[in-house]
């Protein structure tokens, strides 16, 4: 049983311009929650760290309310039942989901949603291919993207955590994939960790010329986590047909003032290709399915995950920002257990 009187938590405390700082939070220590009837409390043991997150603290218009000011930070997190008043969450469960930033949670799993993990899974991964990023490459590669045999893909963002599951499912369906990520050490565990056809480094080489050289047949899917001008160069490349799937916009988060469209867009029409945004809770009724399809890719090896993990519950604003600077590798997640 828990011996602390304290729960530390992270505040919203500034809405960011342009880059996020570490005075946009405030840390400060709440009551220890205690659970009621239904409810349990929750270890938090690892928080997540998105690329969303930056939309839900600038209170644009988005696809989900923003976080006020004061609230604790929004956040996927997992941890493990510590005391419990609920028959289907007893204490020793491994639990995922919305916990926000704090050590502990009480909650009585409906009202802040949390889920059972899978025997074997490990926490860490509950966060990452079992979690919100892994279920959206899921779903965005396979049920959007819908790569074939001999098709040729392109992923950006490739060494994140999305990117770096929706490129393993498209080579798992016989696609050809080429990854492009910033920096040779990403690049190189692309190609000889995740098994990508090909990698560039968008840091170091020109990606337009790159795209080109290393699909000369075109692109007959395009998986977007940055949008900018790999998102330009991508819709000069495309093949008849081609599918481009609107994952994310990770160059155009730090932006002030209006953001250019795509130039390319035309190319659409040329190619009868399709473009197509998509928000993963649109699939919310098939998590259970996609978890356990991602879960059997795991234990038979067939899917390889990395998690970049900072120490330290202090440590969430900086890994954050981080994030957007592309220190990462997998999923960046930030350990805040004692």
């Amino acid at each position: 049983m828990n011996t602390d009187t304290t729960n530390q938590q992270f505040l919203l405390a500034a809405r960011p311009q342009g880059e996020i700082k570490p005075s946009d939070f405030t840390l400060m220590d709440a009551p220890m929650p205690e659970p009621g009837p239904g409810e349990f409390l929750v270890e938090v043991h690892y928080l997540a760290v998105e690329p969303a997150m930056k939309g839900w603290i600038e209170a644009r218009v988005d696809y989900i309310a923003p976080v006020e000011i004061g609230e604790v930070m929004r956040g996927q997190g997992a941890g493990v039942v510590i005391a419990s008043n609920n028959a289907q969450f007893p204490v020793g469960t491994a639990v995922t989901g919305h916990v926000g930033w704090q050590r502990y949670m009480v909650t009585d799993g409906k009202s802040m949603p949390v889920r059972a993990l899978p025997q074997g899974v490990s926490l860490s991964n509950g966060l990452n291919v079992l979690g919100i990023t892994g279920l959206t490459a899921y779903f965005g590669m396979l049920e959007i993207g819908k790569p074939g045999k001999g098709d040729t893909v392109l992923v950006s963002g490739a060494a994140g955590a999305t990117g770096s599951v929706a490129g393993q499912l498209a080579r798992l369906q016989g696609a050809r994939v080429i990854g492009i990520a910033g920096g040779p050490e990403k690049c190189a565990w692309l190609v000889s960790e995740l098994g990508f056809d090909g990698a560039i480094d968008y840091k170091h080489e020109d990606s337009a010329a790159r795209i080109a050289q290393l699909c000369p047949d075109g692109l007959d899917v395009y998986f977007d986590n940055v949008g900018g001008d790999i998102l330009d160069a991508a819709l000069a490349n495309l093949a008849d047909r081609a599918r481009v799937v609107l994952c994310g916009g990770i160059s155009r988060y730090n932006q002030t003032g209006p953001i250019p469209g795509p130039a390319n867009y035309f190319n659409l029409v040329y190619r009868r290709a399709r473009m197509e945004g998509f928000i993963v809770i649109d699939y919310a009724a098939r998590f259970g399915e996609a978890s356990q399809a991602l879960s059997q890719l795991l234990a038979s090896g067939q899917l390889r995950s990395k998690e970049t993990i900072a120490e330290g519950f202090e440590a969430l604003p900086h890994a954050l920002i981080g994030l957007f600077r592309g220190s990462n590798i997998g999923k960046q997640l930030v350990a805040v257990r004692h």
